[in-house]
């Protein structure tokens, strides 16, 4: 109980207080330091000099206890760094022998760090809304312009800690050259005066320009910085800045009044809470100054009583406009909002038929296969199979488009940018659409990313081409365009599906025959179509306007009849770096000796994917619901992989069928299969986290890589964990023990099971390991600590493994990298000095020769 127990313990005797023995809590505490036979000047130092050793002198020779809460006390926990704050809760009890006499003292506590430092924030938190709070009501009671952008200017600075802030107003000379410095905070106008404004550059443009927040850790490596003539960046002798924090200030009529700035010397000062706060503040500000300006307004026509008169009439006039514009908005909000709840009762619809429909083609998909071995040797019944099964992929194309229609689809999205994308589909269309249509691509420059799903974004494309080429009889020109889009609150007032932002718009253009108002109202609607019978299912432009909507994204058609079309859509731009894509579908076919438990509901699907995966020679049992498939679990039949439909009947669901599968056999791979997730496995439209799916109706080839992918999967987290229960191995041959170094680890790895099973093979070998799920986060924690070996997974998201390497060398030049990887070397784009392979799956052994060799070459250098 003493060493299992979550709070810390530990007892001293005599009076230099002696350790005789320490709890593994109070060893994490004090940083896991030799304390027992060893008296607490000597094995804590550090807290002697902060008195601790003082109090315990006087619970010794008083013999009354003594208790401290919420106590500050810095530690030195890791050998040559500074010591490290915590805040502990303990009590001092004195131990009693025959005598009454103090024979040593307990000390018993509870480490509160946590909790006070979440105190500290919530502390920080009310301070700032305080703060917003006070210049509210400040700034409702000004009216005077310079006070306002005064008060809003010192407001920001105490909000984001900024050593400086400045408001500069938005006017231009001719040229285009410079802005007017209005307020200062922090540092005296002299600073400034003897440079000149800003002018109309990378770095400030967005700002004046309203395209949104610029935040940035390191100015001076911006790309975005010191590009400009003739200072290149800052000029000679300027206040330095390393962090720098930028606002626009809007007003509601949707002028950028100008930019709220603020600077620091460090790098990295400024984050994502200083961000909502400034931006909070300058709402309040422009609604100020608005407020200031019509005040100012006002003043400068009363001496006036003709020109007052008339500008009430103006006003009067302008009201009803508003109000008629106001009625015309509504109405056509409340149309919108009609069109949209139409369209998600026909999804609903849609999705449900599309389920069985699936589960009826995997049928005849499953025992077509299986018949065309069969009949192999005969070639009239072979492509009579052929033809069937060409049907059957008809239907599955037609049920894929019915549940991207109702936004059922499992969306697998990665980070896209649609300019290279649209390079590597040029050929395609142009092999699709023919000679007689002429292709133009526009793509503007600095593109940003998207995150979406590639194969969807492509089937949409390749539907729109084939809709324009069709409504260009005789051939004509399609243009597709990609640029960044901003949709403001104008736009979004009109379109109630769509939220204002920062969007990346792909527009597919025809001189085609247009449409009338009417077919543009139904266009969207499945099965509508205006070709002639047998030219079209009318589900391409459904599938499309599915696909984009579960995308978070937005669709707009422009048509006229004898001019042509555009269709735009816009895709929510994401801060995030391109995902390499890589297609999954092709390789070896191969099976397995493995015992898979299929879980099926439907007796015929059931039974041809037995037959299938017995034929790639997996041992198969079955279960006609999950309750079967957990009695089957529990008999105590050893199974290698859960493959189980998700929509199933009977209490229990697919995936707490999964569940307890993994409670019981801890070693078992699963993968769901099914013709309409629903919700159980897929939210807001994509995958859950670490979730396999192979959606219906499935080939035979398919079905066979996805049972070797996630079975592959699993016996690689299967060695690591058994590499866990078994005896740590902390040395491997020929290494001494004693002198083996213990490191501070950063490990990247986005697969939880992976990312937990390495932490603790680290763990076991000694060294101080802290996670991160992406790169982003990893690079977040190196600029607020320092870690001396990176063990990073080369497949993450977002920014990859090689990136983040290079990244990492550039924050820690002398930091040790280690690759864990699948393939046999690190790949080229991923190289670096130093660099150490870690090859999947691994142990102990292989952690702690990668290790030793980062090891070695601190020591040769």
């Amino acid at each position: 109980m003493f060493e299992q127990a979550p709070g810390f313990m530990a007892m001293v005797s005599g009076p230099d207080h002696v350790f005789e023995m320490a709890n593994g809590a109070y060893m994490r505490l004090v940083g896991r330091r030799d304390l027992v036979g060893r008296s607490i000047r000597e094995a804590l130092p550090e807290v002697v000099e902060q008195g601790f050793a003082d109090i315990l002198d006087g619970v010794r020779t008083g013999g009354e206890s003594y208790v401290g809460q919420a106590t500050p006390v810095l530690l030195a926990r890791r050998p040559g760094l500074p010591p490290e704050e915590r805040f502990v809760d303990y009590i001092f009890q004195p131990i009693f022998d025959e005598a009454r006499r103090t024979a040593g003292i307990f000390i018993q506590g509870n480490d509160v760090t946590d909790q006070k430092r979440a105190e500290l924030a919530l502390l920080k938190e009310t301070r700032h809304l305080e703060v917003l709070n006070r210049l509210g009501a400040d700034l409702s009671a000004e009216l005077d312009l310079e006070k306002v952008v005064q008060m809003t200017t010192d407001a920001g600075v105490e909000l984001t800690g900024a050593q400086f802030g400045a408001f500069f107003y938005n006017v231009e000379n001719d040229a285009g050259e410079s802005y007017m410095l209005y307020a200062l905070s922090g540092v005296p106008r002299s600073a400034f005066e003897n440079f000149p404004m800003p002018r109309n550059t990378a770095v400030f443009s967005p700002t004046f320009a309203g395209h949104g927040v610029i935040r940035s850790n390191d100015i001076l490596v911006d790309p975005r910085y010191g590009k400009s003539e003739p200072h290149f960046g800052m000029p000679a002798g300027h206040l330095p800045v390393r962090s720098y924090l930028a606002v626009p200030v809007t007003s509601r009529s949707g002028e950028v009044i100008g930019g709220l700035f603020f600077g620091h010397a460090q790098p990295g000062q400024f984050r994502e809470e200083h961000e909502r706060l400034v931006v909070g503040a300058a709402g309040q500000v422009a609604i100020a100054i608005d407020n200031a300006r019509l005040f100012r307004s006002a003043e400068n026509e009363i001496g006036e009583r003709q020109r007052a008169e008339e500008a009430l009439q103006t006003l009067n006039a302008g009201l009803e406009q508003r109000i008629g514009t106001e009625i015309s908005e509504r109405m056509k909000t409340e149309e919108a909002l009609r069109q949209s709840q139409k369209m998600e009762a026909l999804g609903q619809l849609t999705g449900g038929v599309a389920h069985d429909f699936n589960n009826l083609l995997q049928v005849i998909s499953g025992n077509l296969q299986l018949l065309a071995k069969d009949v192999s040797v005969n070639p009239r019944a072979s492509r009579r199979v052929d033809n069937a099964l060409a049907g059957v992929q008809r239907g599955s194309k037609l049920a894929s488009q019915l549940l991207a229609f109702g936004r059922r689809q499992p969306l697998e999205p990665k980070v896209v940018n649609i300019g290279r994308f649209l390079t590597g589909m040029e050929e395609l269309l142009r092999r699709t659409l023919g000679e007689d249509i002429e292709i133009e691509t526009i793509r503007s420059g600095g593109l940003w990313n998207v995150l979406v799903d590639p194969t969807q974004i492509e089937n949409a494309l390749l539907n729109l081409a084939i809709n324009a080429r069709d409504a260009m009889e005789g051939g004509g020109k399609l243009t597709i365009e990609a640029g960044n889009a901003f949709l403001d609150d104008n736009y979004v007032r009109q379109h109630a599906d769509v939220p204002a932002g920062q969007y990346v718009m792909l527009a597919v253009t025809d001189t085609g025959t247009g449409m009338p108002t009417d077919v543009i109202e139904q266009v969207f609607e499945p099965f509508f179509s205006t070709k002639p019978v047998g030219k079209g299912t009318g589900l391409g432009l459904s599938m499309v306007y599915g696909f984009v909507k579960q995308s978070g994204g937005h669709i707009k058609i422009y048509s006229e009849v004898g001019q042509g079309t555009t269709v735009k859509i816009y895709f929510p731009r994401v801060q995030r770096s391109e995902d390499l894509v890589t297609d999954a579908d092709f390789g070896p076919v191969t099976g397995g000796s493995e015992t898979i438990l299929v879980a099926e509901d439907d007796e015929q699907v059931r039974a041809t994917v037995v037959e299938m995966l017995g034929d790639l020679g997996y041992a198969v049992l079955k279960a006609k619901d999950a309750a079967g498939a957990l009695s089957v679990i529990e008999s105590g039949v050893p199974v290698d992989l859960l493959f189980t439909d998700v929509v199933m009947p009977g209490t229990l669901k697919s995936t707490e069928l999964a569940r307890h599968a993994r409670e019981r056999l801890p070693d078992i791979a699963v993968l769901f299969t099914s013709g309409y997730t629903e919700n159980s496995i897929v939210h807001g439209g994509r995958l859950d986290p670490g979730v396999e799916l192979l959606s219906k109706p499935y080939t035979r080839e398919a079905l066979a890589r996805k049972i070797r992918h996630v079975l592959n999967n699993q016996q690689h987290r299967n060695r690591v964990r058994a590499s866990l229960a078994a005896k740590p191995v902390l040395a491997v041959q020929g290494e001494d023990r004693s002198s083996r170094q213990i490191y501070e680890v950063l490990l990247v790895e986005d697969d939880f099971l992976i990312r937990m099973s390495t932490a603790d093979l680290l763990t076991e070998l000694g060294h101080a390991v802290s996670e991160a799920a992406t790169a982003e986060e990893a690079l977040v924690m190196m600029q607020q600590r320092r870690f001396e070996v990176v063990v990073t997974d080369l497949g993450l998201p977002g920014l990859s493994g090689g990136e983040f390497a290079h990244e990492a060398r550039r924050i820690a030049p002398d930091i040790g990298i280690v690759f864990a990887t699948g393939n046999d070397r690190i790949p080229d784009d991923a190289a670096i000095e130093g660099g150490i392979l870690l090859k999947k799956p691994y142990g102990s052994e292989e952690i702690a020769a990668a290790f030793q060799a980062i090891t070695a070459q601190r020591a040769a250098r």
